[in-house]
């Protein structure tokens, strides 16, 4: 079983930067990525970043690509989300997962464990 708990959501105006963090807790061991994912009013929930726990691989959406960095404290099970030059188009809960079953990075199902998500809100 594995907890996870995000935090750093906020309201910036466009052009701001945020960070998100996610916590993990339980047996984080057999996760092969760690995910962010986000969700807007009306919209489909999507991959934005995922990163593989076990190296140093990255993938993200081209939507946030340059913009958005995931990164990961082996040592403190936490993933963060830098987020810079944010659009009123990231506006979105977000929110972090745990894969274990590995496949593409992206794909929702692949992800057993969820957060509650935090609110990320950027205003024009």
């Amino acid at each position: 079983q594995v907890h996870l708990v995000e935090s750093g959501g906020g309201s910036v105006q466009a052009g701001g930067s945020l960070r998100l963090s996610c916590a993990a807790t339980g047996y984080t061991y057999s996760t092969i990525y760690m995910g962010w994912f986000r969700q807007a009013p009306g919209k489909e929930r999507e991959g934005v970043a995922a990163i593989r726990t076990g190296g140093s691989s990255t993938y993200y959406a081209d939507s946030v690509k340059g913009r958005f960095t995931i990164s990961q404290d082996n040592a403190k099970k936490t993933v963060y989300l830098q987020m810079n030059n944010l659009e009123p188009e990231d506006t979105a809960m977000y929110y972090c997962a745990a894969n274990i079953d590995g496949g593409i990075w992206y794909v929702r199902g692949r992800y057993k464990y969820w957060g509650q998500g935090t609110q990320v809100t950027v205003s024009s």
